[in-house]
């Protein structure tokens, strides 16, 4: 034994601890590194869980406040009226003030495509711009696809399919020779979403339930539904939202564009029809009025508005991480799992 050692005896411990140490990491296999990048899809959001709950919480207290404006102005919804008459005692509210955009969008808050009537308020852009199974649908087009291209020229992968009644294509802004993303659309014309399929050789237009378009096109989920079928909405999404409710799952899309449309509505319908949303799992992170509308139909109210609905129920690309995959690097035998929502596939 070393000299050291006899002197001091302690000096054996601290050396034998080094040796055990050196032969545990030495004969351990190391971890691969993985580059971030072999995830594919946004980089993770820890704080994400907490601010959808935060603004859940937050929204809670706005549908208290609903209720106390109900009794304010009823005290039923049967006795609330959409749009007051100018007269006294000019009750300072209007169906909208009922139904606030009060639920905080968890990423950004972007205007996509133009301003004025074309654009839309969408959430969370960013959360799709890399996804590569980013699917949305858009019906009611109606000559302007500014938003659609937007989207198009924001994302990688995303591919809108696209419905119509009357027209034949997407707006000049898709449909036109020298848009460069024209390949990741679809449209069908003479089609429109309806609560009930009715598509016969001579029904025209021919109306599509949701689920039976998805199963057509072999989709299980849709990132963004945007919706505008001038006052059919209420009716459809009510037959595409209750079986959901019903069965305890989640709604097929994380994010939902709609204008609405609440011509000769009465408040109660329309309240039983915005908690039926809500029991769903959708809330509003942005309305905006139609004042186009207002502007060309002085004698009328306000009775068209635009919202954004954000699905919190079940996982989806902008309330939640768990759709997110590993994919292995290019260089490895191991077999690649895609970023598909509902399990890997071939």
């Amino acid at each position: 034994m070393p000299y050291i050692f006899q002197r001091h005896p302690r000096y054996v411990v601290v050396f034998a601890v080094f040796v055990i140490c050196s032969f545990i990491y030495l004969t351990t296999p190391s971890s691969p590194n993985v580059d971030p990048s072999s995830f594919v899809g946004l980089p993770g959001d820890p704080a994400l869980p907490s601010r959808v709950q935060h603004a859940e919480r937050a929204y809670q207290k706005v549908v208290e406040k609903r209720q106390e404006l109900i009794k304010k102005h009823g005290p039923t919804p049967s006795q609330v009226v959409m749009f007051p008459p100018d007269q006294n005692p000019w009750p300072a509210y209007t169906v909208w003030d009922f139904f606030p955009a009060a639920f905080n969008c968890p990423h950004e808050l972007e205007r996509i495509g133009s301003l004025g009537d074309g654009g839309k308020w969408t959430c969370g852009v960013s959360r799709i711009a890399e996804k590569p199974d980013c699917i949305i649908y858009s019906f009611g087009t109606d000559w302007e696809s500014a938003w659609e291209a937007s989207v198009l020229e924001n994302t990688e992968h995303c591919e809108i399919w696209g419905y119509d009644h009357q027209t034949k294509s997407f707006g000049r802004q898709v449909s036109h020779a020298s848009f460069s993303n024209k390949h990741r659309t679809h449209f069908t014309s003479h089609v429109q979403l309806g609560p009930i399929d009715k598509h016969a050789s001579g029904d025209d237009p021919k109306l599509y339930k949701l689920d039976t378009l998805m199963n057509k096109n072999g989709h299980t989920f849709i990132d963004i539904l945007k919706v505008d079928i001038e006052g059919y909405e209420f009716d459809t999404l009510k037959a595409i939202v209750r079986p959901y409710i019903q069965n305890g799952e989640p709604l097929p899309f994380g994010q939902l564009q709609i204008e609405l449309h609440v011509w000769s509505k009465k408040f109660s319908d329309f309240l039983t029809w915005w908690e039926m949303l809500e029991a769903a799992g959708l809330r509003p992170v942005m309305m905006e009025p139609n004042l186009v509308y207002v502007n060309y139909n002085r004698q009328s109210g306000a009775e068209l508005a635009e919202y954004t609905f954000l699905n919190i129920k079940g996982d989806n690309i902008f309330t939640s991480d768990a759709v997110r995959a590993y994919v292995p690097s290019e260089d490895t035998d191991e077999p690649k799992v895609q970023f598909i929502r509902h399990g890997p596939r071939e």
